[in-house]
Parts: C-alpha cells; structure tokens; sequence
C-alpha cells in the first residue's frame, strides 16, 4: 500500500464559491443604511438568503442556480457577530503612474449565478424585497457567457482557475484563521474597455498583451526581462510555489450605450494574494511597465467582501431575530 500525504480538508461547508460557469450572472452590490435597525433587518436578510434561493432554484433544477453572499469589513461584525476574518480589510487603492485600482463603496455583495437569465432576474428581485429599505444598491451588473467563455477582447477567460484539490486549497480559509475556516476572500472590479482602441491593435499586439494566442489560447513565453505580458503580472509566485485565485469573471455592456466591459470577481483563501496582483498590474514588475491592458481596461470600481462559510450563515439564522445593538 502506497503512503501519500493526507489530503487537506476544510471541515466546515462552504458556500457555492466553485459553483460551475454558467451563461449569466448578477452582481449586486449593496450598502446598508446607517441605523441600527436597518443593520439589524441586514442580519436577518443575509440569514434568509439560503432558503430564498433554494425556493427559486426548485423551478429548474438543472439550471445551477447559485447565489453566493458576501459580507464588507464596515459591517462584518454588526451582520455576522462573529470575529472578522483576520485579512478582512477594505480596498486599498493602488494609484500607478498612468493608471489606478479605485475603492468604491459597498457592505454586501450578492453574486447570483445560472444557466437561465429569468432566474437569475428572479432570485435578485425577491433578494431585494427581503433586504427591502435596510440597503441601497450601490452598483448592479448583469453578466453574460460570451461564445467560448472569451471576454469583449475576444480571448478566453479564467484559463488559469484552479481545478480538483486545488480549488478548494486556493480559495478557502483552513486553519491558519479557525474562526473563519470555509470562507473565502472576495474582490470584485468592473472594468470599461474601450474597444475600438483595442480592435486598431494587430492580432499579434493583441496577443502580446494578453501572453496567451488569440484563437487557440496557447500561453507564450514570458518575457525575460523588461515589459511583461497581463499573464505574467497576474500569476503570482514566492517560495511557496505559485499561488492560484479563482476568476468568474463575466462581460457586460450595452452596443446602443456604448458601455463594454468585464466585471472582475476573484475569490481567493489569502486577499493579500488579490492585492499583490494588482500591485503588480498597476505599478509595474518593474516598476514604471504597468501592464499593458489597463491601457484598454479602465477600472471603475474596487471592493472588498468575505463569504462566510455556509455552517456560518446557518448559524447566522439562529441569531438573526435578536436586537441591532
């Protein structure tokens, strides 16, 4: 009998963080309005939000519907009463020389997922009558699979998410933070491209940028030294070895408002790992070479979330009905 190292196990549930790609997507962001009891009527809505998707994912069971609820640093204690997970901090802005990551507002993040629009359209609309007048909508955003899972730029899209055991050591909290274990760290952007800049780069530019062929997906070379491709900058590696995020990232956009873009969402067991990326991205490996697609991906917004286990939100039910203080 072969010996191997145990496999590593997060013993809590989490929630539906690898829930498969699907052809459309809601990401919803909302702020809780400043009062107790508005955070109080917050509690007990995201303590619902489980039992409210179960009732609409029964229409079609084979359509994968998922809704996945994350929660902002402001409000972490006041929604979960639970300790915040220990990187649990709001978005740091990285300011480069030509182009910046803003912060932007935002408490609690519903990224809602199927193969069917109505549904998707459905599951928000009772969402948002169940948190009712205790938040606004800050942002909302309706993604959409694109042909070959390509992105507006036409390359394909989240080639490097983890897969197999892999998934699960990427993008969940184990041990090194018990209070938090089965959760994982979010980070959503929404970025504009400009696509008709874009389109006036030849194929190969095109490729040059990305680091990957256009038409098949092949990673290219990195580059040994000087300017280095959005591939290299994304993949972050130390003497750990390489450490991997998941990406469902979507596009969106509207051709008779000439909006087009891709909404960013990484979930990830480390944020510090998100935010090298962007550092990276931003300023420069070396400093001063920015990666070259932020000059056709312009960042709108920037924000933090967690997604507590789902052992946490059941737990959340029990105490959702108590007093705001």
């Amino acid at each position: 009998m072969s010996m191997s190292t145990p496999a590593r196990r997060v013993p809590i549930e989490p929630q539906s963080v690898d829930a498969p790609l699907t052809v459309s997507a809601v990401f919803l962001v909302l702020a809780v309005v400043d009062t107790p009891e508005a955070l109080a009527a917050a509690r007990d809505a995201v303590s619902r939000v489980p039992d409210v998707l179960k009732n609409v994912a029964f229409r079609d069971l084979g359509a994968s519907l998922s809704c996945t609820v994350a929660i902002g640093d402001a409000v972490w204690e006041g929604v979960m009463r639970t300790p915040k997970p220990s990187e649990l901090r709001p978005f740091q802005p990285v300011v480069g020389a030509v182009h910046t990551a803003p912060a932007t507002a935002g408490d609690i993040l519903l990224h809602i997922r199927a193969d069917r629009r109505d549904l998707c359209f459905e599951l928000e609309r009772q969402l948002l009558d169940v948190f009712g007048s205790a938040v606004t909508v800050v942002d909302e955003t309706v993604g959409f699979r694109s042909f070959d899972v390509r992105d507006l730029l036409g390359f394909v899209d989240g080639t490097a998410n983890p897969v197999g055991q892999a998934l699960a050591e990427s993008t969940l909290v184990a041990d090194e933070d018990p209070d938090a274990a089965g959760g994982s760290y979010v980070v959503v952007q929404k970025y504009l491209h400009p696509l008709g800049a874009w389109a006036a780069l030849t194929t190969e530019q095109q490729e040059a940028v990305m680091g990957r062929t256009k038409s098949d997906n092949i990673e290219l070379d990195d580059a040994d030294e000087g300017q280095k491709s959005h591939k290299t900058l994304a993949t972050i590696v130390d003497d750990q070895g390489e450490h991997d995020i998941l990406r469902d990232n979507m596009p969106f956009g509207s051709p008779a408002s000439g909006q087009f873009g891709t909404y960013f969402i990484g979930y990830a067991r480390h944020l510090w790992v998100i935010e090298r990326m962007l550092q990276r991205m931003f300023l420069g490996d070396p400093p001063g070479l920015h990666d070259r697609l932020l000059d056709f991906s312009t960042a709108t917004t920037g924000t933090v979330f967690f997604a507590p286990s789902a052992a946490a939100l059941d737990a959340l039910a029990g105490i959702a009905g108590g007093a705001g203080s």
